[in-house]
């Protein structure tokens, strides 16, 4: 039986991943029953610890993990490292005096206790004595009860989780009323205005961009290019001197980097890097994000019968989220760097092979099982192999990142 386990980013004020929450599932829908929420909490701890590498996931960053109340009572969360692990009480828990002892037990121990779509009730008052984080949904509450519980429970040393943030406007609006941490799509959703200066950088990368996916590609011309972006420089030459390249002599020249690395190698490689500095003022995790779904579109070419495409489709997952990088619309940015027809296609949104393939990776990105199934199946492959390959993504895009 195949596993899979989804992350959700959760932001600091910085724009830092302060953590992650992991949502467990069964690869196959037909072999787990999402409505047990006790053996969805229980699978989840177990195979945190034993089928997947907890630091691969989450890296130095914490992992909220949803408790049921017989999770609580019987003490599973134990089992995960007290610094990483965030027990998070669900709403449906009933604060009784088993479940006020168990919360006390892991606080004792140093576990980080949060509560999850809290609405306050007297009932709650024990485990507010002992609560680190509130989360607050803000898609079921208003506006004034979000202030409220703000205003009321930020004096009394609990931090204030804002989750279900949808739009850039309601994490403004988090942010005034003293949220210090937040948690939805809003930073996967681009922020379409009519037209925004685009800072020098950027300008610059996206030149870069557009002179490697050229017909043909002048070397010398790219070398100066890049030369002109001091970051992207370090970068490349960090990476041709790595120990992936196990080089006899230091490279200390951008071409001879380039020469060493091939046409393919440097389509890759300095996309790559480019969406890397790109997202400098925007959430690390958008840069990231776009790194695991070329990884995992590449890995999707063979099964999809399109071998000789693995390069194109890793450029797809690659720049699935240049509008969110440049605040600037896709089909506007697209018009300024050469791809290939059916990849601008599958990236407006036009529907196709390519945007299938798309669609999966993102489903499989957002935990969205029913929809992986049909779309896997759409494109006859198996669903079974696809949390291995994920997660073979997740683990690349973070060494890539840190690089």
């Amino acid at each position: 039986m195949e596993h899979f386990i989804a992350r959700q980013p959760i932001f600091d004020l910085k724009n830092n991943v302060y953590a992650y929450e992991l949502l467990f599932r069964s690869g196959l829908h037909n072999y787990f029953d999402c409505e047990d929420a006790d053996y969805a909490a229980a699978s989840i701890i177990a195979n945190s610890n034993l089928l997947f590498d907890l630091s691969d996931m989450i890296g130095d960053t914490k992992a909220f993990i949803n408790c049921t109340a017989k999770v609580l009572r019987e003490d599973l969360m134990t089992t995960l490292p007290r610094k990483q692990a965030v027990v998070e009480v669900l709403e449906d828990v009933e604060p009784d005096d088993t479940i006020v002892a168990a919360c006390r037990r892991l606080k004792d121990q140093g576990y980080t206790l949060a509560l999850d779509d809290f609405v306050y009730h007297k009932n709650y008052e024990p485990l507010l004595e002992m609560a680190d984080i509130i989360k607050v949904d803000f898609l079921l509450s208003d506006e004034a009860e979000q202030a409220k519980l703000a205003e009321t429970m930020i004096p009394r040393g609990i931090k204030m989780l804002a989750e279900k943030v949808e739009t850039h406007e309601v994490y403004e609006n988090a942010k005034q009323m003293g949220y210090q941490l937040f948690q939805g799509y809003f930073f996967a959703k681009p922020i379409i205005i009519s037209r925004k200066d685009i800072p020098t950088n950027k300008i610059q990368f996206l030149r870069i961009l557009k002179e490697i996916h050229a017909p043909e590609v002048d070397f010398k011309k790219l070398a100066l290019t890049i030369q002109s972006e001091v970051s992207l420089s370090y970068k490349l030459l960090k990476l041709i001197n790595s120990a992936a390249f196990s080089l006899r002599h230091k490279v200390t020249s951008i071409l001879q980097a380039l020469s060493l690395l091939g046409l393919r190698e440097i389509r890759s490689w300095v996309s790559l890097l480019s969406i890397s500095s790109m997202a400098d003022d925007k959430p690390a995790e958008l840069a990231v994000t776009s790194l695991i779904r070329a990884r995992m579109c590449e890995q999707l070419a063979q099964p999809c019968r399109m071998g000789d495409r693995q390069e194109g489709l890793f450029l797809m997952g690659l720049f699935s989220l240049l509008d969110v990088l440049m605040s600037r619309p896709i089909d506007e940015i697209l018009n300024e760097i050469t791809v290939e027809d059916d990849i601008t296609e599958a990236l407006t949104g036009n529907p196709g092979p390519l945007k299938t393939i798309l669609d999966l990776v993102i489903a499989m990105e957002k935990g969205e099982w029913d929809k992986v199934s049909s779309l896997a199946e759409e494109l006859n492959i198996e669903e079974r192999t696809l949390p291995g390959n994920y997660l073979d993504a997740v683990k690349w895009a973070q060494e890539i990142y840190t690089m």
